[in-house]
């Protein structure tokens, strides 16, 4: 299975940042669809980590080794 281009997209974007930290929110300011995180997570590729106690329905996420490999493979 092959990450959609947004969903590669968020997943490039938590090699950025400690921990494997996934955003929340676009370059752009929009919100991350949930679908996007939702089928990430499905297939392995990002891990719910964090609880928001301010936005409890956000979920923050950090890419997981499977999800390393995806991008590895693809670049």
């Amino acid at each position: 299975m092959r990450p959609t281009k947004a969903q590669k997209q968020w997943l490039e974007r938590g090699l950025e940042q400690p921990g494997g930290k996934l955003p929340l929110f676009s370059k752009d300011g929009k919100q991350i669809d949930n679908r996007t995180v939702k089928a990430c997570i499905n297939a392995g590729w990002a891990e719910p980590w964090k609880h928001n106690p301010i936005m409890p329905e956000w979920l923050v996420c950090r890419i997981t080794p499977e999800g390393l490999k995806v991008l590895d493979k693809l670049n």
